[in-house]
């Protein structure tokens, strides 16, 4: 299978909303998601996409900041592949692609977060080299 990698423009982000709509096990409304990526268009946010055949098939959401501990980065968010593409590689390659785009980008780290029960992310976010550095608290207001 041949994938296509790239930068989904800000007039297009429309078309994630479903895939991000299934990552989520607590579901958002698909409206409120959209006027919340309405805003997150206006912020240091980029959206990267895997392609197959011009159908959308996998996300990752981008975002970049520095930070006082390693400098400039890039923090994914909502990384999703339909199951269908998993297990043939395609996550490795999606990531590689990802780090070469925040290399290009003056980045010097990648960071995530992962739900704590999404064991097989963890598995393979370890098998990419990442470490866990902390724990991600929220508290709803």
């Amino acid at each position: 299978m041949t994938y296509e990698f790239k930068i989904i423009p800000n007039s297009n982000l429309d078309q994630i909303i479903p895939l991000v709509y299934e990552l989520n096990e607590e579901k958002v409304d698909k409206e409120l998601l959209k006027s919340r990526f309405d805003d997150m268009k206006q912020q240091n946010y980029k959206c990267a996409g895997v392609f197959k055949a011009n159908e959308l098939v996998g996300i990752s959401g981008l975002w970049f900041s520095t930070r006082h501990y390693i400098g400039k980065s890039i923090e994914l968010d909502h990384v999703y592949l339909l199951p269908e593409h998993r297990g043939n590689g395609l996550g490795k390659q999606f990531m590689a692609w990802i780090y070469n785009y925040a290399k290009e980008h003056g980045c010097s780290s990648v960071e995530l977060n992962t739900y704590v029960q999404n064991h097989p992310s963890h598995k393979f976010y370890f098998n990419e080299g990442f470490k866990i550095l902390g724990y991600h608290f929220l508290k709803k207001l």
